[in-house]
């Protein structure tokens, strides 16, 4: 939690076609307030990446039962602002207190700790989730500055090849909290939503 990183991103987001020519046309992201968005409640984007937002989108759809090929990618230059980093020994160290202290709460009140459900594809996290919101909410009750973004790591999918130690799906995702900190939308080549 710092405004040492890098002050700017450039960050993809999946979704429909129709929603694309929407943002780009100037009407605001929406955040996020889903069962499985991982860093909590906001407006998710991948870093540097926008063929997994493109594929992250069809997942999300084939999942549901819908059509796929409305498919679309908008990049965001993103200002991270006062950012929650999890690449950061004093992020990290934050999170895990947040935990420690919503874990005792919820003991106190004789009520059961949210579950990760963790599949194949690590899709439902409502711990980590849970954990985020509450450490956004305990800063609010607190007067603490708010963070303007949350930036994390994922491992995710199968390994890239056999004995690999890294993984097919592994990015960067950073959730805007601040939409202030979203400065501008802008169209995203075909040529950068082919795979290499």
């Amino acid at each position: 939690m710092h405004k040492l990183s890098t002050s700017f991103i450039l960050g993809y987001h999946g979704c429909s076609a129709a929603t694309a020519e929407k943002l780009l046309s100037g009407v605001p992201f929406k955040p996020s307030a889903n069962a499985y968005d991982w860093l909590g409640d906001g407006v998710y984007f991948w870093e540097s990446n926008p063929q997994r937002g493109l594929e992250f989108y069809r997942e999300t759809q084939a999942r549901k039962n819908r059509p796929t090929n409305d498919a679309a990618v908008v990049g965001a230059v993103v200002e991270l602002g006062y950012c929650l980093d999890l690449s950061t020994s004093t992020g990290i160290g934050a999170v895990k207190a947040a935990y420690e202290n919503m874990a005792a709460r919820l003991k106190k009140l004789g009520e059961p700790l949210p579950q990760n459900r963790l599949g194949k594809d690590k899709v439902l996290r409502q711990l980590d989730r849970n954990v985020f919101n509450y450490l956004h909410a305990f800063r609010d009750v607190e007067e603490l500055e708010p963070f303007d973004t949350v930036r994390g790591f994922f491992t995710e999918g199968d390994p890239a090849f056999p004995g690999a130690g890294f993984m097919e799906k592994t990015h960067v995702q950073i959730a805007v909290r601040e939409l202030a900190c979203i400065k501008g939308v802008f169209r995203v080549p075909l040529a950068d939503l082919s795979p290499a």
